[in-house]
């Protein structure tokens, strides 16, 4: 009965794509990266230079999503349905400080950089990482406040790892939105779709195992330098996001 309920509990998750990792961990079984996306994150030095990018590669224009207070950084967004969406982040110049871990100021040119995988119970996940001998970092509160004044909350883990190259991150972080928050892939309508997410990194095997410990089954090829490619259908053809 207990398998069942959790089953249940978790159906919605799986049939909107959003798997939750400690289901996965519980049955020992693995889904493809694009199952687990909450996000991806693409990079930008400079925003206007990330919505450029977007707009034409999609004939869409993302919308306007707001400010992280006390991390420097502002973001746009691109509805991709099924509760997943493409966040252009880039540094806010209101702000004066800027904390967040990658150094977005030092990019020649948006690219993907890492992205998020969702969990509807973030402590449950962290203690699965941990049994699967992975060292997590968090749970922490995020917070971004919208253009309308709104709020959004969440919380999310970060897996401890060494496979962070030049700034792209391979392995995801988890994400658990805040209840009552409304999931900022409804903001704006989904002509998007992710097909896809695959990786390039030197040292593949270890990325792949890391993935796999997390619940997710990855195309991960050997490369000189850590890239991840997201396959997106848009209303201007399939776009190769890297």
């Amino acid at each position: 009965m207990r398998n069942r309920r959790e089953l249940l509990r978790l159906g919605a998750g799986a049939a909107l794509g959003c798997l939750s990792g400690q289901w996965l961990f519980a049955k020992g079984k693995l889904a493809m990266a694009k199952t687990f996306v909450d996000h991806l994150l693409l990079g930008a030095a400079d925003l206007d230079q990330g919505l450029t990018l977007v707009r034409e590669k999609t004939g869409l224009n993302p919308v306007i999503g707001g400010s992280h207070p006390g991390v420097g950084t502002r973001n746009a967004l691109l509805s991709l349905g099924n509760r997943q969406y493409l966040e252009i982040i880039a540094p806010d110049p209101a702000q004066q400080a800027f904390t967040y871990q990658t150094d977005l100021r030092e990019l020649r040119e948006p690219r993907l950089i890492t992205w998020a995988a969702a969990t509807r119970d973030i402590s449950a996940t962290a203690r699965d990482a941990r049994d699967a001998g992975l060292e997590v970092i968090g749970p922490r509160d995020g917070s971004r406040r919208k253009p309308d004044g709104e709020v959004l909350h969440w919380k999310t883990l970060g897996i401890k790892n060494n496979c962070t190259i030049s700034g792209v991150a391979p392995i995801p972080f988890f994400i658990q939105w805040g209840e009552g928050v409304q999931h900022p892939s409804q903001d704006g309508a989904a002509s998007c779709r992710l097909e896809s997410l695959e990786f390039v990194h030197p040292e593949s095997r270890q990325v792949a195992n890391v993935l796999r410990k997390l619940g997710i089954e990855a195309k991960v090829k050997p490369g000189q330098e850590a890239r991840l490619t997201a396959t997106l259908s848009t209303p201007k053809g399939r776009w190769f996001l890297s």
